[in-house]
């Protein structure tokens, strides 16, 4: 059984940073795809970022680039999500997610199988 289990999240001002971790079991991250998703209230589930392991490959969503940066760790089975200069807007749930997307899934949330119970992330003055 695969299980994802999320941490880092909190209440954090304008300006400041958070670093996500998600933690993966019965999962092969090298050989899939890892995903950060984030869900705000009143609004659909939007992408964040993701990881290909095997080949070293990274995607952001416009909103986050040059702020937000993915990463991991493979003998940790284990992904992060670096968030620098945080804003309002970047409140919401932040989901984990795994699976096997093709290339044209990898920004979809249709394209993971497996998915964390999310973590918390606020920021506000």
């Amino acid at each position: 059984q695969v299980q994802l289990v999320e941490s880092g999240g909190g209440l954090v001002q304008p300006g400041g940073s958070l670093r996500l971790s998600c933690a993966a079991s019965g999962f092969t991250f090298r050989n899939g795809a890892m995903a950060w998703f984030r869900q705000a209230p009143g609004k659909e589930r939007e992408f964040v970022a993701a990881i290909r392991q095997s080949h070293s490959n990274t995607w952001l969503a416009d909103a986050v680039k040059g702020r937000f940066a993915i990463s991991g760790d493979n003998a940790k089975q284990t992904v992060y999500l670096q968030m620098n200069g945080l804003k309002a807007e970047d409140t919401a749930v932040y989901f984990c997610a795994a699976g096997y997307p093709i290339l044209s899934s990898l920004r979809s949330h249709t394209g993971y199988r497996h998915w964390g119970q999310g973590t918390q992330v606020t920021v506000s003055s």
